[in-house]
């Protein structure tokens, strides 16, 4: 186990947080210990990671300086460690597992009751109708992306209108996937090696469609966990080999 520096690790996190999840169990997987901080529930912590200078989360912290862990990759570096990330997937079959998730997102949208989709969900202040939303939104703004849009951290809020019902939320997912689909036909540079704006930092669009795919498939799966937590057997439910190659953490939400 790594621990000549690992005593001084600080993981900031919050729960239901994709990336929160992904980093945590990366550093554990690694060996190496950290201090979690759970800045939802921790008003200090929280103070700490704006004393820091962040203003989002996950954020890994060391000696005073901290990198933004949206990427594994920059925790790699940021850590300076000997570690081998894999490989992202090809465009093409990242445009085609993320059109899976949307498909699926939509049919279990669908499944829930109306009281059900504006109820809070375990430790997060986000209801089940605002995940629902929040997978579509996740991939919309993968799309902005791609025009050139800023991808900010204060985007990920967003909520959906507040009369709209589990049928609006579907059916916008569903608009949002026509709009996937018709912009990879209708995409120039198939490798998506050109750059687009993040709140993280200049990143290739291939880069940002992996991080829109995985993060949108994670989310699903939460929506499963939340149906089957209901006793509700998710419709055509997502399987192992949908996600293949997709970098999701090994849980579905982090307590």
């Amino acid at each position: 186990m790594q621990t000549a520096t690992s005593a001084r690790i600080k993981v900031f996190w919050q729960p239901g947080c994709t990336s929160c999840l992904r980093t945590k169990e990366f550093l554990t997987n690694q060996g190496i210990e950290f201090e979690s901080i759970d800045v939802h529930n921790d008003p200090a912590g929280l103070a700490e990671l704006h004393a820091l200078g962040a203003r989002s989360v996950p954020v890994v912290a060391l000696a005073g300086r901290y990198t933004l862990a949206q990427s594994i990759r920059d925790v790699v570096k940021f850590l300076d460690l000997k570690t081998k990330i894999m490989d992202a997937l090809p465009p093409a079959q990242l445009v085609a597992k993320l059109d899976l998730v949307l498909q699926a997102a939509a049919r279990f949208t669908r499944q829930f009751s109306e009281e059900h989709l504006r109820a809070v969900f375990r430790n997060r202040n986000r209801s089940t109708g605002g995940i629902a939303f929040h997978v579509f939104r996740v991939a919309e703004m993968g799309l902005e992306a791609a025009q050139q849009i800023e991808l900010r951290f204060e985007s990920f809020d967003d909520l959906p209108p507040p009369q709209w019902q589990g049928e609006d939320i579907a059916r916008f997912g569903e608009s949002v996937r026509e709009r996937l689909l018709a912009w990879w036909q209708g995409e120039r540079d198939p490798t998506l090696a050109y750059t687009v704006p993040t709140y993280y930092g200049k990143r290739t669009m291939h880069d940002v469609l992996e991080r829109t795919a995985w993060h949108a498939a994670q989310h699903t799966r939460q929506l499963m966990l939340i149906l089957e937590t209901h006793g509700m057997a998710p419709q055509n439910p997502l399987t192992a080999q949908d996600l293949a190659g997709l970098p999701v953490p090994d849980q579905v939400w982090d307590r």
